[in-house]
């Protein structure tokens, strides 16, 4: 919301100036639809990791089709994180009369998704089935919170997204005997990891989603045309699934992991029951 005025018709005049903003920057039903894919395909491969891992079923998951689809999934979610910000900041950017505040937005923002990150890595070492150290929760958290001063640049975004993501092969020459850098990207010798997005290379997709988004929505609008389909199935409902992508992602493992014991492929022992 804007600033409270002191006047009446100051306030009137804000409340008509942010309906305007935001019936001209809509949600769209595009960038919605391919991140309720994305959520489809992440839930598609824990599914998989919970068969393999609890279940004992043999299947390939760090090679061939399922690493593929694992890096899919991930590449395709993340890019739309970098998208969803230029909109964001777009269909935000008329509601705030200073720009600290809406970095401030930005900025508190990212910091609930990073302590849901961490919520979630507490229960996955509570449960003893491994650790996360800085996971994709922790990457888009720390995503939000720093990319304010980005979000106007296109070819910027470009170059320096390419450049992160150059820079993490160099990182992987590198070694430490520490936890300290795994979040940049440095890892020590054998470390093994359950859910691992580091800033590099992964803000570096990021940030060539912000060069998409101002790309393809310059000012938060569709700059092609493309018919409506949004209300037609399945559009329809994988609208919902991406708008609720934070959710599903919080609360799907154990409804999966619910459903398997329940179905009696997953041994409840297997969690000490």
């Amino acid at each position: 919301m804007s600033e409270l005025a002191t006047a009446l018709s100051r306030e009137e005049e804000g409340q008509t100036g942010a309906a305007k903003a935001r019936a001209a920057v809509r949600r769209l039903w595009e960038v919605d639809s391919l991140r309720g894919v994305a959520i489809v395909m992440m839930v598609i491969f824990h599914l998989m990791w919970d068969l393999k891992a609890l279940a004992e079923q043999y299947i390939v998951l760090h090679r061939g089709f399922w690493f593929y689809f694992q890096r899919t999934t991930a590449t395709l979610f993340i890019t739309l994180v970098g998208v969803s910000l230029v909109l964001s900041y777009n269909r935000a950017r008329p509601r705030f009369s200073r720009a600290r505040d809406l970095y401030l937005k930005f900025l508190k923002r990212g910091a609930q998704i990073f302590g849901v990150g961490v919520g979630i890595a507490v229960a996955v070492w509570l449960a003893g089935v491994g650790q996360i150290h800085f996971g994709v929760l922790h990457l888009i958290g720390f995503s939000v919170a720093i990319a304010y001063p980005f979000l106007r640049y296109r070819f910027l975004n470009l170059a320096l997204g390419v450049g992160l993501i150059g820079l993490s092969e160099y990182f992987q020459t590198l070694h430490v005997d520490h936890l300290g850098l795994v979040w940049l990207g440095i890892e020590p010798p054998n470390y093994v990891f359950l859910d691992y997005f580091p800033v590099a290379p992964w803000f570096g997709v990021v940030l060539i989603g912000i060069f998409l988004g101002n790309t393809l929505y310059p000012g938060g609008r569709r700059r092609f045309a493309l018919p409506d389909l949004g209300r037609f199935f399945p559009f329809n409902l994988l609208q919902f699934l991406g708008r609720h992508s934070l959710l599903i992602y919080v609360i799907h493992q154990p409804i999966l992991i619910a459903l398997l014991l329940l179905t009696g492929v997953i041994d409840p022992r297997v969690f000490g029951f």
